[in-house]
């Protein structure tokens, strides 16, 4: 039952199957359909479409987002592509070297993204639309070590607006009209 919830039409030639023999969205759904099993409460998710191409992406995400509403269940999708995200989530959570730098809705983020990190996070989406353009902000600076990081704000290293007090104290996530931001100059950053 598990196998056929995730759209896998011969359940007992699939898993004959060793795992070398498997595509990558088959893989997917055999992982997903491992998970159903338990019938779990909460399914976290994480990358669950990389390596995929678009169309199997595109089945994957039918798969999880049809569970989700028909099980209720909870599912945190982890990813680095807000583009999806943008089209498969509600809320957002930006994190940067395990710390979370912007909480908002997904819609309210890519409107207002007010974090540095979110704001270069988002010019890297491309654009679909052949005449617009939008200016890339590269991130320079050195990548903090995770089992060491930087004191202060971790993406201090990387920020182009970082001041002396984003190397001495960390920020806080700070609430601030139906959204929270890790970062002490947000307001005075233009997206």
């Amino acid at each position: 039952a598990a196998l056929e919830a995730v759209q896998i039409d011969d359940p007992v030639r699939v898993y004959r199957l060793y795992p070398h023999e498997v595509s990558g969205g088959m893989g997917q759904r055999a992982m997903i359909a491992m998970m159903l099993i338990a019938n779990p409460e909460l399914l976290i998710a994480d990358e669950p479409t990389s390596a995929l191409d678009v169309t199997v992406q595109l089945q994957v995400l039918a798969i999880l987002d049809g569970l989700v509403r028909q099980r209720g269940m909870g599912l945190i999708f982890i990813s680095h592509d807000l583009r999806l995200v943008s089209t498969f989530c509600d809320r957002i959570l930006v994190m940067y070297a395990g710390r979370v730098a912007k909480r908002r809705s997904v819609a309210a983020l890519f409107a207002q993204p007010a974090h540095p990190y979110t704001q270069a996070l988002l010019s890297a989406i491309p654009l679909t639309e052949p005449n617009r353009q939008r200016q890339r902000l590269l991130l320079a600076g050195d990548l903090p070590s995770p089992a060491d990081p930087p004191p202060g704000c971790r993406f201090h290293t990387r920020c182009e607006h970082a001041r002396p007090t984003c190397s001495q104290q960390s920020p806080t996530l700070t609430q601030q009209d139906g959204h929270s931001v890790a970062c002490h100059f947000w307001r005075d950053i233009k997206a």
